[in-house]
C-alpha cells in the first residue's frame, strides 16, 4: 500500500513539473530510478522504446509501464492517473479563467520562460538515452580499450535512422519496425 501511495505521489510530481511533453518526463524518471530503485536506467531506455512504438502519449505510456513494473496492474493504473491528474486540474483552471489571463504580460512572460526549460529537460533526457544506447561504459572500464566505449552497431543504426527520417517520407512506424528487426538480427 505504501508503494502505491509513493508511486502516486512521485508520478503526480512528474505530471506537475514535466512541462514540454512526454520526453520532459525523462529527467524525473531518472531521478525516480536513482531515488527509489523501482527501475534502472536501462529499464527507462526500454520504456522509451516501448512507449515510442505503441499508440498514445509517450509520457502516459511510460508512466503506465513504470507503474506496472513497480506494482503490477494497480501500479500502472495509479501511475498513469497520477501523471495525468495535474494536467487535467491545470487545464480546467486555465479554461475557467482564460479570458481574464489571455493578455496578461506575466502569463506571456512565464510561458516564454518555460520554453527554454522544456528544451533543457528534453535535451538532458536525450543525452541520457544516448549514454544508455550508444555508449558502453561498463565494457570500457573492464577492458580499458577506447574502442569498447562505443556501440558501433547502435551508432550506425542511429545515424541511418536519423538520415532516413530526414530524407524519406516514410511513416515513423516503418522506422520503428526496421529498428526492431535490425536489433533482433544483429543482437543489439
Amino acid at each position: 500500500m505504501m508503494t502505491l501511495l509513493q508511486l502516486m505521489f512521485e508520478f503526480f510530481k512528474v505530471g506537475l513539473f514535466s512541462i514540454g511533453g512526454g520526453l520532459a518526463t525523462l529527467p524525473f524518471l531518472y531521478e525516480m530510478s536513482d531515488k527509489t530503485g523501482w527501475f534502472t536506467h536501462a529499464d527507462i531506455a526500454d520504456m522509451i522504446a516501448i512507449s515510442e512504438s505503441t499508440p498514445g502519449a509517450i509520457g502516459i505510456n511510460m508512466s503506465t509501464y513504470a507503474g506496472f513494473k513497480t506494482a503490477g496492474v494497480p501500479g500502472g493504473i495509479l501511475a498513469t492517473l497520477s501523471l495525468a491528474a495535474p494536467s487535467v486540474i491545470i487545464i480546467l483552471i486555465i479554461a475557467k479563467f482564460l479570458n481574464s489571463f489571455r493578455d496578461n504580460p506575466n502569463v506571456e512572460g512565464a510561458l516564454y520562460g518555460l520554453r527554454p526549460a522544456s528544451l533543457a529537460m528534453i535535451s538532458a533526457a536525450g543525452l541520457n538515452v544516448v549514454k544508455i544506447s550508444l555508449i558502453d561504459i561498463e565494457t570500457f572500464i573492464l577492458t580499458g580499450n577506447p574502442a569498447d566505449l562505443f556501440v558501433p552497431k547502435a551508432i550506425i543504426l542511429a545515424i541511418a535512422l536519423f538520415i532516413g527520417t530526414k530524407k524519406l517520407k516514410w511513416s515513423p512506424i516503418a522506422f520503428i519496425a526496421i529498428s526492431a528487426v535490425v536489433g533482433i538480427v544483429f543482437r543489439m
